[in-house]
């Protein structure tokens, strides 16, 4: 929280990509030929390993951006459970057999890895968005090299180390630190990098995609939104409240899937409003190492530079600014910013569509259900919503008419090994977690196996 450098990283270069791909490649071989079994658990090992090393890695990625060490302890935590299961999933990489009307052939589908990949996760949970492609790209047969954030860039090294203590052979993960222009541009453009896995905005995301299609090199995005939290009339206030708190000010809404829009119906506005602000208010600021922190500051001097200046834009526009705000208190020698609430968001505000990646929620009030699902859908995004209803009915309803790769009921901000993750529209595309991410780790080779003594007909007719 004090803003001042504490630690030297390389700038890797494309030298260094050169390297580490090469390293990647030439340990792929050897790699896919350990089999499944193996490959299963070294990952197991992996998972325990970071597990056991929790406290010290929660405390790099504390202090090199101001995560709060109470959230971040528990997704190195959960790494045990996250690379055990895609350890079983090394074991479950099954092709399929095609029925066909010839007697004699045999069809079938394999799924092979690419081979090397790259990912390049984003600063906010380096090690929790690494883990979705690092985990599931080792256990399909991949090697993988890593291009880590330039902010937060400690946590990914430590983990590539401790890998070792888990009987990773050398080469198969690999990190390499520097800015995006030059190492991550480098690893994109590789000719022996295969596929691409990336975390982070739209704009960024642009320039990789584009480098990529030059060498028409497949990508994976996930890109952050301005998600939608919805609430309907027939919830009880005090029930719910805490479902905006967590959906915007945890993690000081440095987080892809932040609920930064509240919308909620006009009957229980004031009310539900009023209790948001009231905790935002108590909301506790400061050193994000200290187990009784519930936010700490934002990562970066850019974005705090973009958080004031989106607060202000909107007040200007007419928002009214309920809670929080450029004149609120805030802890010295950081860059903090209090939570903040903003009333009377029209869709014609910038603050509606445009993600500022920090502590500010937009209040947009709405009286039908199908006004709801417009306003809800009615930007470039489509990351996640949230939904807040005891009418089942209602629930599924909505869910369903969400452009948005999750949908939480009653919830918000959850996230699971098990469960497909990714967006839409400006949000990206593919998915990582669960068999539909782990699919994006293989291609599907179809075998034919012709048993005709006779095999070749006409040779002018497609068989």
């Amino acid at each position: 929280m004090t803003t001042r450098p504490w630690a030297e990283i390389a700038r890797g270069d494309a030298q260094d990509v050169e390297a580490a791909v090469q390293a990647a490649n030439d340990a792929h071989p050897a790699w896919l030929a350990l089999g499944p079994s193996r490959r299963a658990e070294i990952l197991w090992r992996m998972g325990d390993v970071i597990a056991d090393h929790a406290d010290e890695l929660a405390a790099l990625e504390s202090r090199d951006a101001g995560k709060v060490i109470r959230e971040v302890k528990g997704q190195h935590l959960s790494m045990r459970a996250w690379f055990h299961y895609y350890a079983t999933l090394a074991l479950h990489n099954e092709g399929r057999s095609i029925p066909l009307d010839s007697p004699h052939i045999t069809a079938y589908t394999t799924r092979e890895p690419f081979g090397v990949i790259g990912v390049i996760p984003a600063f906010n949970s380096p090690v929790l968005l690494g883990a979705m492609s690092i985990a599931p790209g080792l256990a399909a047969g991949n090697t993988v090299v890593v291009k880590s954030p330039e902010v937060n860039a400690l946590s990914l090294s430590r983990v590539a180390e401790l890998s070792k203590q888990a009987g990773l052979p050398d080469g198969c993960l690999n990190v390499v630190h520097g800015y995006g222009a030059e190492a991550g541009d480098a690893l994109v453009v590789h000719p022996l990098v295969r596929k691409i896995f990336f975390t982070g905005g739209p704009d960024s995301a642009r320039i990789v995609t584009g480098r990529a299609a030059e060498h028409l090199k497949p990508v994976v995005t996930e890109l952050g939104g301005k998600s939608a939290n919805i609430f309907f009339p027939d919830v009880r206030v005090d029930d719910v409240a805490n479902g905006v708190i967590a959906g915007i000010f945890a993690a000081a809404g440095q987080t892809c899937v932040a609920g930064s829009r509240l919308l909620v119906h006009r009957s229980i506005a004031d009310e539900l409003v009023s209790a948001v602000a009231a905790r935002a208010r108590r909301i506790v600021l400061g050193d994000p190492t200290d187990p009784s922190t519930e936010m700490g500051p934002i990562s970066q001097e850019k974005i705090l530079t973009g958080v004031r200046a989106g607060v202000t834009a909107a007040l200007d526009q007419g928002a009214e600014l309920v809670a929080g705000g450029p004149d609120s208190p805030t802890p010295g020698g950081g860059w903090f910013y209090a939570p903040t609430v903003l009333g009377d968001v029209t869709t014609t505000m910038d603050v509606f569509s445009q993600e500022l990646f920090g502590p500010v929620l937009a209040v947009t009030t709405f009286d039908t259900e199908e006004e709801a699902v417009a306003i809800a859908n009615a930007t470039e995004f489509g990351l996640a919503a949230g939904i807040w209803t005891n009418d089942l009915g209602r629930a599924h309803r909505v869910a369903r008419q969400m452009v948005a790769g999750t949908a939480w009921i009653n919830t918000y901000r959850a996230m699971n090994f098990s469960m497909p993750f990714g967006g839409t529209k400006a949000s990206g595309y593919g998915r990582v977690n669960g068999m539909d991410g782990f699919a994006e780790f293989t291609q599907s080779k179809a075998i034919w196996v012709n048993t005709d003594p006779t095999p070749v007909g006409d040779p002018f007719v497609l068989r």
